[in-house]
């Protein structure tokens, strides 16, 4: 007996990124044949202002205007809601349009990773886009929701690229390191990757436990029916990775969230953040 697969998690904020969102989440559901949870978050800036502006008014006056602020926080509060509702539709639109059958959507009102880990306990995948409702003006910097939600998910995040275009080829960056290793056996399990092109790849020298855990790898893949190709190369991995996803033409980059350090536990690891920032192509990590 299958079990019905976990569903996924699609967080849409109207920025440019969310028809690549609801791209990438409808893909996923088509390959793995999981349902697509589409959330927006109303941040806590989003809400009701509830200070007093008024300041040192006769009373009466006062009273008036305090009832205009009031009356004024209501609207905005229920037009932030019906934007977030008509994000929703759109979002619904676009998944289904793609074919996905099984979708829910949910407007959540808070911090949008309090909303994730609500969630989350039954979801395979996050899905977001590589920065937000900012995208257009800070085109070098990573949106700082993804971060937090990277730092806070127990589930791989998937980060979705400008735009969509179908997956084949993929290269999973390999240091050896735990999340390396469980981002390894998430696309042993998955039924996403059957069928598609995987090249493992170790950015360093070519050492003995390199050269084992590349082996290691490649027969996790083989046994789960995936064929897999492995390769040593020399530089830094920012630089030697996003240059091969360039002329190789990969469509999606897998890797562990965190290299060998504990430090890093506080932060992504620097490379990973650097990969993120240079690939146009979408990531995978795995912690």
């Amino acid at each position: 007996m299958t079990e019905h697969p976990q569903k996924i998690i699609a967080l849409v904020d109207g920025s440019i990124y969310s028809a690549s969102v609801c791209d990438h989440a409808a893909w996923i559901s088509q390959r793995s044949g999981a349902p697509v949870e589409l959330i927006h978050v109303l941040g806590r800036r989003e809400a009701a202002d509830t200070h007093d502006h008024s300041g040192a008014i006769a009373l009466g006056a006062r009273t008036a205007l305090m009832e205009q602020l009031a009356d004024l926080d209501a609207q905005r509060a229920r037009l932030i809601s019906h934007r977030g509702r008509a994000i929703l539709d759109d979002a619904h639109a676009i998944v289904d349009k793609a074919g996905v059958t099984e979708i829910t959507t949910r407007l959540r009102h808070g911090d949008i990773v309090e909303a994730v880990a609500d969630v989350e306990a039954d979801a395979s995948l996050v899905v977001i886009g590589k920065r937000g409702e900012a995208a257009d003006f800070a085109k070098g910097h990573l949106g700082s929701n993804l971060e937090r939600i990277v730092r806070a998910s127990h589930k791989p995040v998937f980060i979705a690229s400008r735009a969509f275009k179908p997956i084949a080829k993929v290269l999973v960056a390999y240091d050896g390191g735990a999340s390396a290793m469980k981002a390894v056996d998430h696309i042993a399990r998955s039924r996403l990757f059957q069928g598609l092109a995987v090249q493992v790849v170790t950015v360093g020298h070519a050492t003995s436990e390199v050269t084992k855990g590349l082996a290691d790898a490649r027969a996790m893949l083989k046994a789960a029916g995936i064929k897999a190709e492995t390769s040593i190369l020399p530089g830094q991995p920012e630089t030697t990775l996003s240059k091969l996803v360039d002329e190789a033409h990969y469509d999606l980059l897998v890797m562990g969230a965190y290299g060998h350090s504990r430090i890093r536990s506080l932060i992504i690891g620097s490379t990973t953040t650097a990969m993120i920032r240079a690939c146009k192509v979408p990531v995978v990590l795995v912690r």
